[in-house]
């Protein structure tokens, strides 16, 4: 084999198709693997990544698939469809007309006559690289809260309860023994409960309590809080339809959620159907515990009962429902079923699997949410833990979770659409929904949405969502599809303006044709979506350069305000200082002509009484004469000067020699007296 894989393709071109086939980057170990394999890739690709139905299997020409023999060439091909095949909108196969590829020389495949029964590519080429699927576990986060700090923890969904645990008994000192992990939507979980099976959305909030441990009391706030928590509270529950009164005591630390709970096992009324009185307005979350809902203590009155109108399961039924065959027309899809494992008698919904003991979803339920939840609860009873993880939540949220989002994180829709009366149900679940490949792919790059239109009322509630979400057209395509042709998984995509329904995948379809749709409708999404990202980062880039445009101008603005302010301030401040010069200049005014006018008139030197006549010098150079009565008090002489503008608070009267002050003496002084007489030549000085 080695021999022969060597003389038909080059080993650089097998490394690199090993490569991109496994997704393995480093060289040494894909090397390593196709030397183990004697560079045969097909069997070097099975041993990394088996096939759901069988080994891939090499043509007489050496690297290429040839057909499964025993199989009908039709198919063997619709495993394999070429990427110029045009398939209708909506998955009708026999309406789709294929188109011959030509293979690469090094891949070409084998091939048959055409049968005349298919319309099919009479080649069967072998499955791009692309078609390939990666296994990429599921990732879940965690938001962990614990008293005053908070961990956040990321892990696959196959680990367990009890691995999250083991990570915050390391980040948060606490053991495992005395942790007790509350938050989870569908009750308490044990330790070695796997997270696939509890159906989880990507982002969770849990928190932690632990009664058996105190906190340490650093403020004394903590320490009323754990006071809190170490009491009892007396709820005295009135169940009104059956008019009985429970008075139960609960733990401070117990949850609204787990007194629910208990309430149920009293009440035989699901917590979901149960509707409560008297709870505060600030109890509106059920995690939340009883001494922090706010409630009264010790004791608080609360009322149950069931809600008016719950959906009501259908009753086991002891014989099973009878399922018609499909005629000789409408067989020929199952000429080769035993090729997915399972019996004649499983296929047609006649072994005991086809005993339901409930309905997949109940009928007329007001709540999209519990509907979802009973059918995941179903589902998984059915067939097993393995299943795509269904959105719990309206078609409305859904759609919203998987277009609305940003570009990057957008993913396609997969409406899946469950018809218990349909012979294909058993089979496409078990068979197709269940399997790994399948579940990985839809995990990675789908939101999964689903829907049991077996009762009528269902179906009609689905084609109304449908009408109001995607338009009338994939409402009336929906009508058209028969019971046998269900279950049917729809492929959404969201634009910018609407939702466009990719392809409408029938349930009589392969593992392999099946992963290749899935793929192809995410070829178109993906070259959408790095469109919508190129033009979500350009709008980005624009809205920042305006907001920093938009910051920039408004910071201008600010500078501009403050500047002007501060001009008008300055400006005002300027005007009220030039009013008070002005007054208090006016008022010196005033004052001077009051002291000019009250002066006494100035004496002649003639007169028979002793003339003093002083000479006073200005700060200014100037001088002032004037003759005074010997007998005028020093105030004439002080009001005289200060009436030229000198006031005597401000200026001080100097002698030149000996050099006296003047205004230092009593004012009632006589000018004889202060020997001012009969002249002398004084001098201003202002003072410090």
């Amino acid at each position: 084999m080695a021999s022969d894989t060597g003389s038909n393709m080059d080993r650089e071109m097998i490394l690199a198709d090993f490569q991109a086939c496994t997704g393995i980057d480093n060289i040494a170990e894909a090397i390593t693997l196709l030397e183990l394999n004697n560079w045969d890739l097909v069997a070097a690709i099975n041993g990394v990544i088996p096939q759901e139905n069988g080994i891939l299997q090499r043509a007489a020409g050496g690297g290429g698939l040839k057909p499964e023999e025993g199989k009908p060439q039709e198919q063997q091909c619709s495993n394999f469809t070429s990427e110029g095949s045009q398939t209708s909108p909506f998955g009708d196969n026999s309406q789709a007309a294929s188109t011959t590829p030509t293979a690469p020389p090094s891949r070409a495949a084998s091939s048959s006559p055409p049968s005349s029964s298919s319309s099919s590519s009479a080649f069967c080429p072998v499955l791009p690289s692309r078609q390939i699927v990666e296994r990429q576990p599921r990732m879940l986060n965690f938001h962990v809260e614990y008293r005053t700090r908070s961990v956040e923890v990321v892990l696959e969904d196959a680990s367990t309860v009890g691995d999250i645990k083991q990570i915050l008994e390391t980040e948060l000192q606490v053991p495992v023994s005395k942790m007790q992990l509350k938050g989870w939507k569908s009750g308490d979980v044990s330790d070695s409960t796997v997270l696939r099976s509890l159906h989880l959305p990507k982002n969770n909030s849990l928190y932690v309590l632990t009664p058996d441990i105190a906190p340490s009391a650093t403020t004394s706030q903590s320490s009323v809080q754990q006071e809190s928590l170490n009491q009892n509270y007396l709820l005295i529950i009135s169940h009104r339809e059956a008019q009985r009164e429970y008075s139960l005591n609960f733990p401070a630390t117990r949850t609204i959620q787990e007194v629910k709970r208990n309430i149920s096992d009293l009440t035989n009324i699901p917590v979901r159907h149960q509707q409560w009185d008297g709870w505060p307005a600030s109890a509106s979350d059920d995690s939340m515990t009883l001494a922090s809902s706010g409630i009264s203590f010790p004791c608080h009155h609360l009322s149950v009962c069931r809600r008016s109108s719950p959906a009501t399961a259908l009753e086991p039924t002891e014989e099973c429902t009878d399922v018609h065959m499909v005629s000789d027309s409408e067989g020929d899809d199952f000429e080769d079923a035993s090729e997915f494992g399972v019996d004649e008698s499983e296929i047609f919904g006649m072994g005991s699997s086809s005993c339901r003991k409930s309905p997949m979803m109940p009928e007329n339920s007001e709540n999209e949410g519990d509907a979802l939840l009973h059918f995941t609860a179903e589902f998984s009873s059915r067939y097993g833990d393995c299943h795509p993880v269904f959105f719990i939540g309206s078609l409305e949220a859904a759609s919203q979770e998987a277009f609305y989002g940003k570009a990057r994180d957008r993913k396609l829709l997969a409406i899946y659409l469950h018809n218990d009366d349909s012979v294909l149900s058993n089979v496409f679940c078990s068979q197709m929904m269940c399997a790994e490949s399948i579940v990985s792919y839809l995990s990675q790059n789908f939101i999964t949405w689903a829907w049991d239109v077996t009762k009528e009322a269902n179906k009609a509630r689905l084609l109304t969502m449908c009408t109001r979400h995607f338009g009338s057209v994939v409402a009336q395509t929906i009508r058209t599809y028969k019971t046998d042709q269900f279950p049917l998984l729809l492929i959404v995509m969201g634009k910018r303006t609407s939702n466009e329904v990719l392809n409408v995948i029938q349930g009589n379809t392969t593992v392999d044709e099946l992963m290749m749709r899935l793929m192809g409708a995410m070829e178109i999404f993906t070259a959408q979506q790095q469109e919508d990202i190129r033009d979500e980062d350009e709008r980005e880039a624009r809205e920042m350069v305006k907001r920093e445009q938009d910051e920039a101008y408004r910071l201008s603005l600010e500078a501009d305000r403050k500047k002007r302010e501060a001009q008008e301030r300055e400006e005002a401040e300027q005007v009220r200082q030039e009013r008070i010069r002005k007054e208090q200049e006016e008022e010196r005014e005033a004052i001077r002509l009051s002291l000019e006018q009250a002066l006494p008139p100035e004496p002649n030197e003639e007169e028979g009484e002793p003339v003093s006549k002083l000479r006073i010098r200005t700060p200014s150079g100037e001088f002032l004469e004037r003759r005074f009565l010997g007998s005028c008090k020093l105030q004439v002489l002080f009001d005289f000067v200060a009436s030229k503008g000198y006031p005597s608070d401000e200026f001080k009267l100097l002698t030149t020699f000996p050099r006296r002050n003047i205004t230092q003496l009593d004012p009632a002084w006589t000018l004889l007296e202060a020997k001012l007489f009969p002249q002398e030549t004084l001098f201003l000085e202002a003072k410090e």
